[in-house]
């Protein structure tokens, strides 16, 4: 059934999709109390900059915050920041809260994210950073910030290719450490991963593929503190490559743990519908978020931040409108990613097996569109820096293009 406008709605995840959600719930009209949950003590922020702009110490705190304090006292929330939901009751319509507080609610919005994955052996250990939260950055930056720092990345995706471009634009020598052949093999291929492979070496970082880590060096000494000072990474061919600071990007599980026993079905995120009800009165947004994707025909999850956004607004709606009048999720799927003095975006859903085809611009020159097809269809389409080249192909492939049809298309 559709909530009622006066019933209560739990949003559990305060940042950007629980705030879309709760921006989107009132917009549609619903007057009820909103019941804001988030894990961290700060008012929602956004998470891209904290490994560029904020990490880079050249935006402050006010500069990241997704709205302003007035903004979000107009959505009369009933925030719980700095609290944690431990348990879903969906039979019984209950949260409970980490303190033991139980939340009763007519509708609820589960947006509760991912977490870092970690090295094992890692946790504890001075010097070793993941980077999900505020103080994760700060903690990083003030590393990154000491002249002639040495900083090792583990991890060549997105999210450590910007943390070694930041590190290195604030003057640490930095290395990354990449399992695979190339740089986001497992998303852009290898012809286009090798590309970003290549801005890294012409930035003047050390990159290292190929090669797993083996474990973590570590100095035990008095005043090491309790789990011991990180002081380099040995990597599975035996070498090791000496470190202030490791930095390790190796991807994101969705936060679920806490769902256990909640009768919603868990793999690898939270499993629901097209319409991204997980039960008749519990929607999912965001990176924790599994659905059904009709124009794949499978289900899908992904963890950026347009899609969080969209995510949030769609989940919400489908939950006032309830499962029988709600709407699919079918988004063409938008990212970017800055590095060094590049763009880097993508529309839609790229293969590392997909055939490739630069349509416009150079590689060389790091300036280019390039085409990703399968089975004779428009998959994505890949820019750097060439923006709004790019944004031609997306109606191409909101309307499920032929890879011919868009390799003829001008780029404008």
């Amino acid at each position: 059934m559709a909530s009622e406008p006066s019933s209560t709605i739990a949003v559990v995840g305060g940042s950007l999709a629980g705030l879309r959600a709760a921006e989107a719930l009132r917009a549609e009209g619903h007057t009820g109390p909103i019941v804001l949950i988030g894990a961290e003590p700060h008012l929602p922020y956004d998470r891209p900059p904290l490994s560029k702009q904020f990490l880079a110490g050249t935006w402050g705190l006010e500069r990241i915050m997704l709205r302003p304090v007035e903004k979000i006292a107009a959505l009369g929330l009933d925030l719980r920041l700095g609290r944690r939901a431990v348990h879903l009751d969906t039979e019984g319509h209950a949260l409970e809260l980490d303190d033991g507080e139980v939340v009763h609610f007519g509708g609820a919005v589960i947006a509760t994210g991912a977490e870092p994955r970690r090295l094992p052996g890692s946790s504890g250990r001075g010097g070793v950073h993941t980077l999900r939260t505020l103080e994760d950055s700060l903690a990083l930056g003030e590393v990154a910030a000491v002249e002639g720092a040495r900083v090792v990345v583990v991890g060549g995706g997105f999210i450590g290719s910007e943390v070694a471009a930041t590190c290195r634009g604030r003057g640490a020598h930095v290395t990354v450490v990449e399992a695979l052949p190339v740089p986001l093999g497992r998303v852009l291929g290898p012809e286009m991963g090798a590309v970003c492979g290549a801005l890294h070496a012409l930035h003047g970082v050390e990159l290292v593929t190929g090669v797993g880590v083996a474990g973590l060096r570590v100095d035990d000494t008095a005043g090491a503190g309790p789990g011991g000072a990180v002081q380099g990474v040995e990597l599975d061919d035996g070498t090791v490559i000496e470190a202030d600071a490791v930095v390790v990007g190796i991807g994101v599980v969705p936060t679920t743990t806490w769902l256990a026993g909640s009768g919603l079905e868990i793999d690898d995120g939270v499993v629901v519908d097209a319409t991204l009800h997980a039960a008749p009165d519990v929607v999912v947004a965001g990176d924790v978020a599994r659905w059904f994707d009709q124009g794949l025909g499978r289900t899908v999850r992904i963890e950026h931040w347009t899609n969080a956004a969209e995510q949030g607004t769609a989940a919400a709606r489908n939950l006032l409108a309830g499962p029988a009048r709600s709407t699919p999720y079918v988004p063409v799927p938008y990212f970017w990613s800055d590095q060094y003095d590049v763009k880097i975006q993508v529309i839609g859903h790229p293969s590392p097996d997909d055939d490739v085809v630069v349509v416009d611009g150079s590689v060389a020159e790091r300036r280019f569109v390039a085409l990703y097809g399968r089975g004779g269809r428009l998959t994505a389409a890949l820019g750097f820096s060439r923006p709004r080249q790019l944004m031609g192909y997306r109606p191409l492939l909101e309307a499920g293009a032929s890879f011919d049809e868009a390799r003829a298309y001008p780029p404008g």
